[in-house]
């Protein structure tokens, strides 16, 4: 079978490189250099002339500040070239896995962890372009496996634990938010995910949205202490502080914990816990042994 990934070049487009290395299916790599996404003729083209069975969406506009000034190419790449996506997949009667994002609440104060079901309530132009993705997706009536994860992270490009490893590194003192609560995902795993989803074609009758992240809860001032005691920089005083200190034009999630349930019983995964995961990350990227 013939599998397009889109976003090759991201976080999650690398990892699936990886897993999927492997694979007696064959896997196709893009990037924006290869395919434009937002132009349906030339998705539609790939997808004729390379006979995709499946898309794995992993392209995707993320620098939430810049998306509130940047709103209109913002909503063509998350939400018009993921209804690009699944026009062409409704097509050839294929599957469209789509990779959304926990920035679809924060709306409402939840405090529980979220499941698929709940109101999807943005509070910025990033969340609701990804939030008008899944409706596309939806409204086109592809089959379809939406999966929103949470402060993803890896060994590539750039990410709040390599932010984090230089300024602990570096700095004397350093303050983080301790008021914004939910859960790391080292991309690798997500890209495990998806990848034995595929390869055991699991999805077949399982159309819908899923919730995907590594297990536990933190905030970002715990998911700091982690990484420099795991990276030892012990030199850093790191310091709880409240969001109104850095001021920003983005409401971001105070509460954004995912249920993990729909996904763990309908295709049998097991799910990592996140320090547990954040120590295979460093230990990739050598900070640790």
């Amino acid at each position: 079978m013939n599998i397009l990934v889109t976003g090759a070049n991201g976080q999650l487009g690398n990892e699936m490189r990886i897993v999927s290395r492997e694979s007696a299916d064959n896997y196709i790599f893009t990037d924006v250099a290869e395919l434009d996404i937002t132009n349906l003729e030339a998705v539609r083209s790939v997808v004729a002339e390379k006979n995709v069975k499946v898309i794995v969406n992993c392209a995707a506009y993320t620098n939430v500040d810049k998306a509130e000034e940047d709103v209109e190419f913002c909503e063509l790449l998350n939400a018009k070239a993921v209804e690009n996506l699944a026009v062409a997949m409704k097509e050839v009667d294929g599957l469209l896995v789509h990779v959304s994002t926990d920035y679809v609440f924060g709306g409402d104060p939840y405090n529980t962890p979220c499941t698929e079901d709940k109101k999807g309530t943005p509070t910025g132009v990033y969340g609701l372009s990804k939030l008008h993705g899944e409706q596309n997706i939806q409204r086109v009536g592809c089959h379809h496996l939406i999966i929103r994860t949470a402060w993803l992270y890896s060994e590539f490009g750039k990410n709040f634990v390599k932010t984090m490893l230089a300024l602990t590194a570096s700095k004397p003192q350093l303050k983080v938010v301790f008021d914004q609560v939910g859960t790391p995902t080292y991309a690798y795993d997500l890209a495990a995910a998806i990848f034995d989803i595929v390869e055991s074609r699991k999805y077949e009758g399982n159309d819908g949205i899923y919730h995907y992240s590594n297990e536990g809860v933190c905030s970002w001032y715990d998911f700091t202490k982690m990484i420099a005691e795991y990276a030892g920089n012990s030199a850093c005083d790191i310091q709880p502080c409240h969001s109104n200190e850095f001021p920003s034009r983005v409401v971001r999630p105070a509460y954004s914990v995912l249920d993990k349930t729909k996904i763990k019983t309908t295709f049998g995964l097991s799910v990592p816990y996140w320090t547990d995961s954040l120590k295979r990350c460093l230990a990739t990227m050598g900070n640790i042994d």
